[in-house]
């Protein structure tokens, strides 16, 4: 692999202070903004949005750590290869296979990982298949991605329709979206935030116009119909298996995760060292309560 290289441009006012890298792995290149000096910290997003949704705490963290905040694959500007037979190049071990080599490449061999939906169940996935590589863990507002789907009620589903909705066959799914992305991201995003004004309006033209590209909505579905198929298969194969870093698990008292499911109990079944807590807000922890959210990750890490 070639050396990462300066990208042509990166977020002034959005990650202040941060340098926009574009890494290359054995899969595809990632888009990743570093910052700061100390321990390393990888920060992954989730869905529907983009490295920018660390934009509150990254600085903060950037004070004490080397932060690493990057764009998972087929999300921002991170490449967006085809998904694949049985969308195994968006499975979520072929996802934390990229970031593991992201850190490697930026010459961390051991670090700690903080991560969003999405971008959580990629970190469950790179502190199992490289439990030598992450330090500590923090997974925000999710449960393990069989146990919500054996769970599954009337409840569920309707909060969580899009579970169900970006899973069906291409292109059904992508055709609707991109009838009109900006409308659908808004309305995913007003559906899970539960505190007012959580948005600046420079983040959400961040996310349109991420979620804007029709490869990146395709990306999003790939991701989803792995999470259905192959990533249970994989979960089933490691189903023995704990992981045995320090894991923080926290969520939004407000949002579905929390009022479907014992989240510290579901994952004590997956996890030798676990302890978490619910934040006062919905989905979006890290913009809904940020300062909360450092706290909470400043004692931890």
């Amino acid at each position: 692999m070639s050396e990462p290289e300066k990208a042509e441009r990166f977020f002034v006012p959005i990650m202040q202070g941060f340098e926009e890298l574009t890494v290359p792995t054995s899969g595809v290149t990632i888009q990743a903004w570093v910052a700061g000096s100390g321990p390393p910290l990888l920060l992954l997003h989730g869905y529907p949005q983009t490295h920018v949704m660390w934009h509150k705490i990254a600085p903060a963290l950037a004070r004490r750590f080397t932060v690493v905040a990057t764009d998972l694959r087929g999300y921002g500007r991170s490449q967006k290869p085809e998904g694949g037979e049985a969308h195994i190049n968006f499975s979520k071990r072929a996802m934390a296979q990229d970031q593991f080599e992201v850190m490697r490449e930026l010459g961390f061999d051991r670090f700690s990982v903080v991560a969003h939906d999405r971008g959580a169940r990629v970190a469950h996935r790179l502190a199992l298949d490289h439990p030598e590589a992450v330090e500590k863990l923090v997974l925000l507002d999710i449960a393990p991605t069989d146990t919500m789907y054996q769970a599954t009620d009337k409840a569920f589903a309707t909060a969580y329709y899009h579970w169900f909705f970006l899973i069906q066959p291409y292109d059904l799914p992508e055709k609707l979206i991109n009838s009109d992305p900006g409308y659908y991201l808004q309305k995913t995003l007003n559906a899970w935030c539960k505190t007012p004004d959580s948005f600046p309006d420079e983040v959400l033209a961040e996310y349109v116009a991420a979620f804007s590209n029709p490869e990146a909505v395709h990306s999003a579905c790939e991701d989803y119909r792995a999470a259905a198929g192959i990533d249970l298969e994989h979960d089933a194969a490691d189903a023995d298996r704990r992981l045995g870093q320090p894991l923080l698990v926290l969520w939004g008292e407000r949002g579905v995760v929390g009022n479907s499911f014992d989240v510290v109990d579901v994952w004590q079944r997956r996890a030798t060292n676990v302890r978490g807590r619910a934040l006062p807000c919905g989905h979006f922890l890290a913009e809904e309560v940020p300062k909360l959210l450092l706290d909470e990750l400043q004692a931890f890490l």
